[in-house]
């Protein structure tokens, strides 16, 4: 009995800790958020932290250690060395939501329910303020599935590359999130499409179909006319959902039939 009370005792004061740490950690984010500190700029030593925040230094330590992981801060050993605020790339923070998602088993259309919203909306809000330089990187993207796809390879190829599209053009807005959550999307459907292998069999219609509707959608976007650029792209999201669904659909009874 005095055994197991002393583990209890034990795992407490682990758990109590690993609170207090976590909190640490939280409390010198928001130290730099009150100081407007950027990447780049250097957090007080491990002295000045403990001194701060009335703390030992292996709770220091530990919190700077969680903000690390977290991609928040940077340490740096040597001269001149210590802790620095760092910026999470936006390619690390799509992976590692990609990976949250991947064990959600996510369908496709929970996937384009949040598309058909927000997709049409970048359209609408891009059209008619694009540059040439920005029109003519979509039609480059666009020019890499100009021709039906020859093999399995080439389809998987077309897929991505018409994913990039969206991406893409989601990049040129001014909402970072918007912009965010699209680009992210387009790397999750892209992940399920590669994963589940919905790119066979093989189909023409979302090939020559989807790049219509790209089309339509560029010269909407540079005569500006918002309404028309919203629709397309609307529609353009709904039969994508409707044949990528039914992709879905048919991988799903090849893999059945095989068990």
């Amino acid at each position: 009995m005095l055994r197991a009370t002393s583990h209890f005792k034990e795992e407490h004061k682990k758990k109590k800790s690993s609170r207090l740490t976590l909190v640490v950690a939280e409390e010198i984010k928001t130290y730099v958020f009150a100081n407007k500190l950027v990447p780049g700029d250097r957090l007080p030593n491990e002295n000045e932290l403990i001194e701060k925040f009335q703390m030992s230094k292996s709770t220091i330590r530990e919190a700077t250690r969680i903000l690390e992981a977290q991609g928040l801060i940077k340490t740096r050993t040597g001269p001149g060395g210590g802790c620095f605020v760092h910026e999470v790339s936006e390619n690390r923070t799509i992976a590692l939501l990609t990976n949250y998602f991947y064990f959600k088993n996510m369908s496709i259309r929970e996937i384009y329910q949040l598309r058909k919203v927000l997709e049409p909306e970048v359209s609408s809000e891009l059209s008619g303020e694009l540059n040439l330089k920005q029109i003519q990187e979509l039609k480059t993207i666009l020019n890499k599935y100009s021709d039906p796809p020859k093999s399995e390879e080439e389809e998987k190829s077309y897929h991505y590359n018409a994913l990039q599209f969206h991406a893409k053009l989601a990049e040129f807005s001014k909402n970072e999130l918007l912009k965010f959550i699209i680009k992210f999307m387009a790397k999750l459907l892209s992940e399920v499409t590669i994963d589940r292998r919905l790119f066979e069999p093989s189909n023409h219609e979302l090939w020559q179909k989807g790049r219509n509707y790209q089309i339509k959608l560029i010269k909407a976007l540079q005569k500006g006319e918002k309404e028309k650029t919203y629709k397309i792209m609307y529609n353009h999201m709904c039969f994508a959902e409707k044949l990528m669904a039914k992709q879905e659909t048919l991988v799903g009874k090849k893999f059945v039939s095989f068990e």
